[in-house]
């Protein structure tokens, strides 16, 4: 993509209404638009970026057997009455609205509902199950304060999966595979190592439910951490569960942490609610055992952004990038700079050229910088009378020289 052609500009002013950094260095490197307090539009780059973090989560959703569909958002209270979350003093963030032609409908927050009823359509034998369809949908919560740019909106796009499960016994064995994908999740977008396992309150669905926390200063979750097993306790439970559940460490570290996913155990709460059976082997009617596992890719967008960025802008992780190489042309290497795109094109390397005329050097590093592609290449008169390109890394202070056949062999093509 040539930065020419892209519509978006960057800002060099902080936003003034907005005190979280993801949502700064978002904004001013033009990769979302905030439309309200809660409500982020996301413009070419930033869409790339969610894409990628969409395509890495759906892999592994796949891979332990999910089967995507896509739901509507718009919500038949009659579902919810029957769980008895249709009312505001139980489920207090609803955005409802009424039709023209009489009566409610709801904007969904979650899926549980509508779906444990859609598969009374598709499952009746033991046969049908285990079962485990999630979808990429746009959830609305009406939060009192939507804060934290990306980390706390009133919509978002959710990855939730669902799991539905002839026993207890099947039910754990996904539960655990859905636990790894997570993990493996987090890993290949570059925040594994930041974050750990927490327990938490399971509400009315169990005990205790899962939820993989970010170590962050920005983070609004208390956990307390033990550093032997890097398992956690949400402070929600801390007086119940007052040492590590894995180890039974008592040293716990109190740190600040971001809620990147979350994995319950919901039992038969819903499809007892809502009359979702199967015949047993014997011929016997059981309530389908149920799971719900959810990510949010803004939020773990936004959660990268907090751990990954310096004083210049964004350190995107590899894996996420909105583009593999940022190309810059200096006065007197365009004809380098635009040779090399187009053959990095014709090789399928996503390179972001910044191929401006009116534009400074100073203002195209700084630009580079903000962005936080993690490979930048300058071509300058400099370079060319050299025949090489500058090539410098995003995390790295210091940039190198390299010909054109060691920056193929860097792009790996």
């Amino acid at each position: 993509m040539r930065l020419s052609q892209l519509f978006t500009k960057t800002r060099k002013e902080v936003p003034g209404d907005e005190e979280s950094v993801n949502a700064q260095l978002l904004i001013r490197a033009g990769f979302v638009h905030k439309e309200l307090a809660g409500a982020y539009s996301f413009l070419p780059l930033g869409l790339r970026v969610l894409n990628n973090i969409i395509g890495i989560i759906r892999e592994e959703m796949n891979a332990i057997g999910g089967q995507e569909v896509f739901l509507s958002s718009l919500q038949n209270p009659e579902l919810w009455k029957k769980s008895k979350r249709w009312d505001d003093k139980v489920v207090d963030i609803w955005f409802k609205t009424t039709l023209k032609s009489g009566g409610e409908v709801g904007l969904a927050n979650t899926h549980e509902e509508p779906l444990t009823e859609l598969m009374k359509n598709h499952v009746s034998s033991y046969k049908d199950l285990p079962v485990f369809p999630y979808q990429f949908q746009t959830k609305f919560r009406n939060e009192l304060r939507a804060k934290g740019g990306l980390l706390r909106t009133r919509e978002f796009v959710m990855k939730d999966l669902y799991s539905f499960s002839r026993s207890q016994e099947e039910h754990n064995e996904f539960y655990e595979k859905a636990k790894q994908a997570y993990f493996n999740v987090f890993e290949r977008v570059g925040l594994k190592k930041h974050t750990v396992l927490t327990f938490a309150s399971g509400g009315s669905f169990s005990k205790y439910s899962h939820e993989f926390q970010t170590l962050c200063s920005a983070g609004e979750d208390i956990i307390f951490l033990c550093k032997k097993c890097n398992v956690a306790v949400n402070r929600e439970i801390v007086k119940e569960v007052n040492a590590c559940p894995e180890c039974k460490n008592t040293e716990l570290q109190e740190e600040k942490a971001i809620e990147v996913g979350n994995i319950f155990s919901l039992g038969t709460r819903f499809s007892e609610a809502l009359k979702l059976e199967f015949t047993d082997e014997k011929g016997a009617k059981q309530p389908v055992i149920m799971g719900s596992y959810g990510i949010g890719p803004a939020r773990v967008m936004g959660t990268i952004i907090e751990v990954f960025h310096d004083e210049k802008g964004v350190v995107w992780p590899e894996t996420i990038s909105p583009f593999a190489l940022h190309m810059v042309s200096l006065e007197g290497g365009e004809k380098d700079a635009e040779k090399l795109y187009e053959e990095f094109s014709k090789k399928n390397v996503e390179v972001l050229y910044d191929d401006r005329k009116e534009a400074s050097p100073g203002e195209k590093l700084a630009d580079a910088d903000l962005m936080g592609i993690p490979l930048r290449v300058v071509a300058s008169k400099k370079t060319t009378e050299q025949k090489k390109v500058e090539l410098k890394k995003r995390s790295e202070e210091t940039a190198t020289l390299i010909s054109f056949g060691e920056l193929e062999k860097t792009l790996g093509v």
